[in-house]
């Protein structure tokens, strides 16, 4: 099951990137992986189109799941992602290391 979605503020613990904090902007679950905004950059040399003119374009590459962490809301440093289920029967996402209820 994936515990991150689109939107959440994560943080990179490995790689290049690592210490960056960024949202989620596309989550990619039959791979595992999520595009994180401003995060892995890579460019990508274009040819001119009829609608798009030619160049370097830089864009944003997916990143392995297990190399992100979701944010605290509450201490603004990495945390683990549970579930707990409120007394009027919904489930929701919570931060383990706080107890702050992230949805």
């Amino acid at each position: 099951m994936v515990k991150l979605k689109k939107g959440d503020k994560v943080i990179v613990l490995t790689g290049k990137d690592r210490g960056k904090i960024g949202d989620i902007v596309k989550s990619l679950p039959q791979d595992d992986r999520v595009i994180v905004q401003g995060i892995n950059m890579m460019r990508r040399h274009t040819r001119p189109s009829a609608t798009a003119a030619g160049g370097i374009v830089e864009k944003e590459a997916s990143i392995h799941i297990s190399n992100v962490a979701i944010v605290d809301p509450k201490e603004n440093i990495a945390t683990r992602v549970g579930f707990r289920t409120l007394d009027d029967g919904t489930k929701v996402r919570y931060a383990k290391r706080s107890g702050e209820v992230i949805d």
